[in-house]
């Protein structure tokens, strides 16, 4: 978080709600009657003390006096207790609003933020643990909305109860009122410094229940390598340390904020023995009746009782704001990968594909790919190879723009791809990656992700062109089987084969083959490299290759090494260099 979230301000809590407001503006209805209804709530605490006055002063003291509203005597109790049920009925409706209100805001929160998340840049993913993004796309904006608002019923209850009873304190006796005033704000004055004590703990607290929640991701999606290479232990260790880390962290902020609530019992009790023997000189010297003190006192313990707990809410409030904070952190992050104002539609592929003199870096100043330049023609089928590191997935990963390079440009029929909207670019382009996601679902829900609204005939041919049939075929539920979470039920195979007849269903006119086949086993390598000859054909395709048995048949080779093109041309032409390739091509195959 940036300095200048973290100073605990008078404006911060104004600030944040100014933030909020476009995510309550739909429900302000709803949200200003669930407030409007504390004003009553709060204010209601004072009827119950200005009603034990005349009581105490006529009935036990047999003083006189007159009672509220010129009521009768006897009719005291019964308006205590009426003016009680109305209090609880009003509570209930401000508890409903204030929860169907806080749903609704957060539900707003998290759409935005789920937004953000689908258009978030790559770069930003890649250095996120999934725990993290969970944290900060999830829970944060739970906290910021149910915290908040339910805070926020208490505070306005607590103001107009404590307006209204202090108000009764005045009225009954302004000497004593006075001492009970200076002890109220001696009281609240610790809460300023709260926000400075805990901010840093709070930071670390998110960042450990970040990766709390990324290990037991990891413990479920790495079940299989946690059991083959026994690391039970290990796992468990790391588990063990994030819990200590995290209770370390608790109790720390347990130690910088559990001393409000004692240090406002003492303030507090200091102020109620002060008035307690003020309170008997002014009867003593008849300056006041019994029934005053009593509806004092009453008012006063009314209005001191829910402070000395006030602490525990602030706290609550703080950490609200600090998610606040975070949730705007995110929403405010400026986009690198987005598109320009009025962007070119991309309908097809006519020419080429060209980079000239492009840069990347992942990280500034650390160089991946360096002056690349390259055309491919339409229908070309280029494929790049080079040790691992080099850059040959990167150099495709920036055709989609999954990354924005740095310096140069990539062109697609003459036009920067920067230009291009995103939506259009990438509705041009498919792609295998090594290791496709699929989702929960069946196996036609994988498929149709290709086409919304693909017709039977078409999910039937590309069933075959990816050599689905037989498999297809053995299935009690076809099509309709269920594949588990990531495709677990499936093979690497048949996972392949999937996101493969998923492109065909696309029918981009670029596709993008990102080592397609080098997790595979050579018989379901074989079957797999036969779908993807399958979907090459017709289009402009480029080719990061493990194996180079498959690529010899390619138009054009590059081989990429240390972030350079070094080498382009025809298998044969490269072999016939002696260079880089020849000496690739050597070493994968000198065992056969």
């Amino acid at each position: 978080m940036s300095e200048k979230m973290q100073k605990p301000t008078k404006t911060h809590f104004v600030k944040n709600y100014k933030r909020m407001w476009p995510f309550i503006k739909p429900f302000w209805f709803r949200s200003l009657l669930a407030l409007l209804i504390t004003i009553p709530i709060g204010s209601l605490d004072a009827i119950i003390a200005l009603a034990l006055k005349p009581f105490m002063d006529t009935v036990i003291m047999e003083q006189g006096g007159a009672t509220p509203f010129n009521m009768p005597l006897y009719s005291i109790p019964v308006f205590i207790v009426v003016f009680t049920i109305v209090q609880a009925i009003l509570e209930y409706a401000a508890a409903y609003l204030n929860a169907w209100t806080g749903g609704k805001i957060t539900q707003e929160l998290q759409k935005k933020l789920y937004q953000k998340l689908l258009v978030i840049d790559q770069n930003y993913l890649d250095t996120s643990s999934s725990g993290m993004v969970l944290t900060r796309f999830s829970t944060d904006a739970t906290t910021a909305c149910a915290g908040l608002l339910a805070n926020v019923k208490v505070f306005t209850t607590r103001v107009f109860s404590s307006i209204a009873l202090i108000g009764v304190l005045l009225y009954t006796s302004w000497q004593l009122a006075i001492i009970a005033i200076i002890v109220l704000g001696s009281s609240l004055y610790p809460l300023t410094k709260i926000r400075k004590k805990i901010k840093d703990v709070v930071k670390k607290s998110v960042e450990v229940g970040g990766h709390t929640l990324t290990t037991y991701t990891e413990t479920y999606a790495g079940a299989k390598t946690i059991a083959a290479y026994n690391l039970q232990e290990y796992q468990k260790k790391k588990f063990f340390d994030l819990l200590t880390q995290g209770f370390k962290l608790g109790i720390k902020n347990t130690q910088r904020t559990a001393w409000l609530s004692p240090m406002m019992h003492i303030i507090i009790s200091i102020g109620m023995a002060g008035t307690i023997w003020y309170g008997s000189y002014l009867i003593t010297n008849k300056i006041i009746t019994t029934g005053d003190f009593v509806s004092f006192m009453v008012a006063m313990l009314m209005l001191y009782t829910p402070i000395k707990n006030i602490g525990k809410n602030f706290n609550q409030v703080q950490l609200s704001f600090m998610a606040i904070d975070r949730v705007f952190e995110i929403l405010d992050m400026k986009l690198v990968v987005k598109d320009k104002k009025n962007p070119h539609t991309l309908t097809t592929l006519q020419k080429d594909i060209v980079f000239k003199d492009v840069d990347f870096s992942y990280v500034e100043n650390v160089p991946v790919l360096k002056k690349i330049n390259l055309s491919v023609k339409k229908g070309q089928k280029i494929a790049f190879v080079g040790n691992s590191g080099g850059g040959k997935s990167t150099i495709v990963h920036l055709i989609p723009r999954f990354y924005e390079v740095d310096n140069g440009s990539i062109q697609i029929d003459g036009k920067d791809i920067r230009d291009i909207s995103l939506a259009s670019l990438r509705q041009n382009i498919g792609v295998v990656f090594q290791d496709n996601f699929l989702f929960s679902g069946t196996i036609r829900d994988n498929l149709m992700l290709g086409k919304f609204d693909a017709t039977d005939e078409e999910i039937k041919a590309a069933i075959q062109a990816a050599c689905l049939e037989d498999f297809i075929a053995e299935l009690d539920n076809g099509l309709d089987t269920d594949i588990g979470e990531r495709g677990t039920l499936l093979s690497g195979g048949q996972k392949q084969r999937i996101a493969i007849a998923r492109a065909f269903l696309k029918n981009a006119p670029i596709l993008i083959l990102d080592e397609a086949t080098s997790a595979l086993d050579n018989k379901s390598e074989a079957v797999v490299q036969q779908a993807i000859d399958n979907l090459m054909k017709s289009r402009t395709v480029f080719v990061i290759a493990h194996r180079l048995s498959t690529i010899q048949h390619v138009d054009k080779i590059v081989v990429i090494n240390e972030g350079e093109i070094v080498e382009t041309g025809s298998h044969d032409e490269l072999m016939a260099k002696n260079g880089a390739y020849h000496a690739l091509y050597l070493a994968q195959f000198k065992a056969k």
